[in-house]
């Protein structure tokens, strides 16, 4: 008989403090909280141990963690399967494809995290997480969420270049644009008044109007 969650998901939202958990992995016991001031976390949920699609994405981002660790970042995965299942998938990548996975992978059988954050879609499956992912930077607020369907993988250059968005506004107190890769030209924050309006084609900016205003980092 399979696990169903007949409660509503959680949801969290952007700007919301993470809700803390303490969990089993595959590299022992975890506590969100344990990287508070330390790293961002980057959460993502899989369907199921031993899938296809799933395993691509693991393959994809054990390549993909070394730039994660170079920006402060600790992949932490999730699946509703058992420690047991985990420790024989995460064994069986590294003898059939030749991959270590490097980060820690959460056993969530019981739905706790799952049901945290919002991650067990009824319309997609009862029993499966969806393919989300959470950005939770290290005063463990959530910066970005993403959710993808069981059906396909995430593209993982994605997952990389939007933690650099994130990063590169928080110190530089820009936005990016559409398609911005690190090195492009960023956006700078519009006009509040009147007075910054007038002066802003004075300050140094690529500007296409007063409300849109590039410039170099």
């Amino acid at each position: 008989m399979g696990i169903y969650c007949d409660c509503a998901p959680a949801m969290p939202r952007i700007g919301e403090v993470a809700p803390d958990f303490e969990a089993v992995t595959t590299q022992g016991m975890m506590k969100l909280s344990d990287y508070r001031d330390k790293k961002w976390v980057i959460l993502f949920s899989h369907p199921a141990d031993f899938t296809p699609v799933c395993t691509t994405e693991f393959m994809a981002l054990a390549e993909a963690d070394t730039e994660f660790q170079k920006l402060n970042a600790q992949l932490v995965g999730l699946s509703i399967d058992s420690i047991h299942s985990h420790l024989a998938w995460v064994r069986n990548i590294k003898e059939k494809m030749g991959v270590t996975i490097p980060f820690p992978v959460i056993a969530d059988l019981d739905m706790k995290v799952a049901s945290l954050f919002g991650m067990v879609h009824p319309d997609q499956s009862t029993t499966a997480a969806v393919r989300a992912v959470f950005y939770i930077d290290p005063s463990m607020v959530i910066r970005g969420i993403l959710y993808y369907p069981l059906s396909n993988g995430r593209y993982i250059p994605e997952l990389v270049r939007l933690l650099k968005a994130f990063q590169t506004s928080d110190r530089y107190s820009v936005a990016t644009p559409a398609n911005w890769q690190p090195g492009d030209k960023v956006v700078v924050p519009p006009p509040k008044t009147v007075e910054q309006a007038e002066i802003r084609d004075r300050e140094g900016y690529e500007c296409k109007d007063w409300y849109l205003c590039f410039k170099e980092i």
